[in-house]
């Protein structure tokens, strides 16, 4: 999702090294810090691939750069906007950054596509302790700090899916 991050940045305009870390710090917040020694590989990684390119900054001396996107990069982005896997679409915080660029995406049947998969898995009963198969509710636990686990992942995932539903609304087009 670092990846995601980086073009989906550089795809709104070039950006100083500096300046997409702290950018890309915000979207992630404490949970996830970003640290020089996981942006810069990442960048370099994306610059070798052609996804962005990097110039010398004339206003910050030699050792500064700005980085921008290509159209490959901006493809590659639409491309991982369009395509997230399983995974990116069940974790909260992967999905999180996939949402802060989702906007340019620039079909909304594409856009609508990624957000039904979300609302699907968040339909899915699910819970973070089960009985053998069974998920297990707030209403049946003893333990007083996992019913709070469950009533503020149960109040979030309404939020969501009300959030979900309203965006894909009337003029959301049928499913396939």
């Amino acid at each position: 999702m670092l990846e995601l991050a980086i073009l989906g940045f550089l795809a709104e305009g070039p950006l100083p090294g500096h300046e997409l870390r702290r950018r890309v710090s915000q979207l992630t917040g404490f949970t996830r810090p970003v640290s020089d020694g996981s942006l810069y590989p990442a960048i370099n990684r994306l610059a070798k691939a052609g996804l962005l390119e990097r110039r010398a900054d004339p206003h910050a001396g030699a050792a500064r750069y700005v980085l921008s996107l290509t159209e490959s990069g901006r493809a590659d982005m639409l491309r991982r906007l369009r395509e997230p896997a399983d995974h990116e679409i069940t974790d909260f915080t992967r999905f999180s950054t996939i949402l802060a660029f989702l906007s340019h995406l620039p079909d909304v049947t594409e856009r609508h596509a990624v957000l039904r998969r979300r609302l699907a898995f968040l339909e899915e009963p699910a819970s973070f302790f089960y009985d053998g198969e069974r998920p297990v509710s707030a209403e049946q636990v003893d333990d007083p700090y996992r019913r709070g686990l469950l009533l503020t992942a149960r109040a979030t995932s309404r939020a969501e899916r009300a959030w979900l539903r309203e965006v894909l609304g009337a003029e959301a087009p049928a499913l396939p």
